[in-house]
């Protein structure tokens, strides 16, 4: 094997999944992976530390996140600048639907990377919450924003899993926002009542 090799991560990824899905997360080997890739062993090491990150996108994506809400207008509200952050990631996302939902399935059937899973989620909210504070949010309204904006991209990418094919993921981030701002709207009966109760 010659020393170039094209897209080792991407193949060492679509490797994985298939493997997983034939044999399982848990009888799936990196020997395996990389073979099925046409890589060696010492090619996966150098893109993932474990079987288990090919599944999480590592860092790239927490990174991702923070220029996402750094590269939003000054006059973007903390929600709106940490949705700029999940529309970064929906881009990449846009046309790995397929992927995605391969993803889900090895994740859904091994409580491991379902802990793995929240994990990451738990990181992209503190990814979004330093960016919102790096902007001079407040501390509580930050971390407020950053969980909530997780909170709406788990709805929305499952929708976008579940869903047809025709909507895309950063138009159903866009809804699940809005359905936000329905909920949290005042509601014009509470505001007529004595006190607001």
């Amino acid at each position: 094997m010659g020393r170039w090799e094209p897209n080792a991560r991407g193949r060492l990824m679509e490797a994985a999944l298939e493997l997983y899905g034939e044999r399982s997360f848990e009888n799936t080997t990196v020997a395996e992976i990389a073979e099925r890739a046409g890589l060696t062993e010492r090619t996966f090491f150098r893109h993932f530390a474990d079987k288990r990150e090919v599944l999480f996108g590592g860092d790239r994506l927490d990174e991702l996140l923070k220029s996402g809400v750094a590269s939003a207008p000054a006059s973007d509200s903390p929600i709106e600048a940490a949705a700029a952050g999940l529309d970064a990631v929906a881009e990449i996302l846009r046309d790995r639907r397929t992927f995605a939902r391969q993803r889900q399935k090895v994740i859904a059937a091994n409580p491991e990377l379902k802990e793995r899973e929240l994990i990451k989620l738990a990181s992209w909210a503190t990814a979004l919450t330093d960016a919102l504070r790096e902007r001079a949010v407040g501390d509580t309204t930050a971390l407020l924003a950053g969980e909530v904006a997780v909170a709406v991209f788990r709805i929305a990418f499952q929708r976008w899993l579940d869903g047809p094919d025709s909507r895309d993921l950063p138009e159903l981030i866009r809804e699940s926002l809005d359905d936000l701002g329905a909920l949290t709207a005042e509601d014009p009966r509470r505001a007529a009542a004595p006190n607001g109760r």
